[in-house]
């Protein structure tokens, strides 16, 4: 008779992490308060910019091809900006973690506070840690249905707040809230919602610490970019072990109450060193401290340290003051880089001009000979107005001052851009017959465009085709 083959895997068994009070706990609470107010609200704040312009102070247009953010606008061409701060972001992300591990995910990510306040609707519905345990392996009956079903509809109406705010920062927020309510908005505003009512249900309220262990790349990336000397949750064995009784002289001070264990919403045990599960959300501080208080024992046992100071504490002197751990090479060139980037971020964006030229020469024909001898070029210029109103703009040309600028279908060298617009156009320069540029080969031209209003100018470096220059 053969022996059934053992299964390779187990079914997964949900985390209960219990309630628990301190510094961290009311930090993290914080910070979802914080997070999710300016999540929620950001896309119901005006902005006055005047007329034909949206009054949204953060909005992604996307039919109007912008991005606004309070006073700053974003037209496509400058998505460098965009790309700046992500890399800024990154930059941002190995600074705080070398430092002080992952303290994006224990307490900005949104995976963290999404759970964090799904688990807090589960407190309120089914109780704390250990009724959760045991209805969780109760019995289907009536009372567990009703629960489950009361938390899932708070579920899901965090859920659809979530993508109805989402969809809010890509259009006006209460004309599209209207049109939600009279049931006539778009079919990608309705899908947009319902995807993510859907990933935000799953995430947060199914998946929870999968989410982190298994999906998010960052716990396999975090190693190299922490070291011996950065601050991270960790517990300190040389004081703890070996574990026994509170009455027991012999043991260390871990008592094995598994408080930290309890809190941990990974499901993990600190005590067993550093783990890529480990968001160093520092709840297990927490619960360690408040049991080391009802001892009458230090606080400390599980806390933020170093791996460099392990040794030092292990032989009794004081570890290292905690900016000693912070401000080290790794961390303050990290710190320049990111300062760098930001720098040149806010320079270029005071250093934009509200008025913009793009030139292309016309290569077929290169340059036309007219009756009277003079040699004409013709150009295709891109005029972009970034005022809210209807601007008059000027062309002209540095160079001989013979040269004449004129615009196709007028006699005019200026043109009216609408607000908020690119306008091409068609631009011939003119050179005398007798000039060194009509008979010369390339001549070095520069295009001035002036707004008669505001008297702002750009230019454009360019060159003439003389008569030199046939091939």
């Amino acid at each position: 008779m053969s022996t059934p083959t053992p299964s390779l895997y187990a079914a997964h068994e949900p985390v209960f992490p219990r309630r628990v009070r301190g510094w961290f706990r009311s930090f993290k609470w914080a910070v979802m308060a914080i997070t999710l107010g300016i999540y929620y609200l950001t896309p119901w704040i005006r902005w006055d910019r005047g007329p034909n312009l949206p009054d949204q102070a953060v909005l992604v247009d996307l039919a109007g091809r912008r991005f606004y953010f309070f006073w700053i606008e974003i037209w496509p061409h400058e998505f460098y900006f965009v790309a700046g701060l992500l890399i800024m972001a990154g930059l941002g992300l190995f600074l705080f973690t070398s430092a002080l591990g992952r303290v994006w995910c224990g307490y900005s990510c949104p995976q963290t506070v999404w759970t964090d306040l799904f688990i807090l609707v589960e407190r309120w519905i089914e109780g704390d840690r250990n009724a959760r345990v045991k209805l969780h392996r109760a019995p289907w009956s009536v009372r567990k249905a009703r629960l489950r079903v009361t938390k899932w509809t708070v579920w899901a109406l965090i859920g659809v707040a979530t993508g109805g705010a989402w969809v809010f920062y890509f259009a006006d927020a209460p004309t599209l809230l209207g049109q939600f309510l009279t049931l006539t908005a778009p079919a990608v505003a309705w899908m947009t919602v319902a995807i993510l009512t859907a990933t935000t249900f799953v995430f947060g309220g199914i998946l929870r610490e999968q989410v982190c262990i298994y999906m998010c790349p960052w716990p396999r990336i975090q190693g190299a970019m922490m070291d011996n000397e950065t601050l991270t949750v960790g517990y300190r064995d040389w004081r703890g072990e070996p574990r026994g009784k509170a009455r027991d002289a012999t043991a260390g001070d871990c008592v094995d109450c598994m408080a930290c264990v309890n809190v941990c919403p990974m499901g993990i045990d600190i005590r067993d060193g550093q783990q890529m599960e480990c968001i160093t959300c520092a709840l297990c501080i927490d619960a360690c401290d408040e049991v080391m208080d009802k001892l009458g024992r230090d606080r400390g046992l599980v806390d933020y340290l170093a791996l460099s100071d392990a040794p030092r504490e292990q032989a009794g002197e004081a570890p290292r003051p905690a900016l000693a751990h912070i401000f080290r090479p790794r961390i303050v060139i990290y710190t320049a880089i990111w300062a760098l980037f930001g720098l040149a971020m806010v320079y270029a964006l005071f250093i934009r001009p509200e008025i913009e030229m793009t030139v292309a020469a016309v290569r077929n024909p290169t340059f036309v000979t007219l009756s009277d001898g003079s040699v004409r070029n013709a150009y295709e210029v891109r005029l972009r107005n970034k005022h809210g109103e209807d601007r008059l703009f000027a062309l002209d040309v540095a160079g001989d001052l013979a040269m004449h600028v004129t615009l196709e279908g007028t006699p005019y060298r200026a043109v009216t851009v609408p607000a908020n617009e690119t306008l091409r156009v068609r631009a011939y320069v003119t050179a005398p017959a007798t000039s060194d540029v009509a008979t010369g080969n390339q001549t070095p031209l520069r295009f001035w465009v002036q707004d008669n209003i505001a008297g702002d100018r750009a230019h454009v470096n360019t060159h003439f085709n003389g008569t030199g220059s046939r091939p």
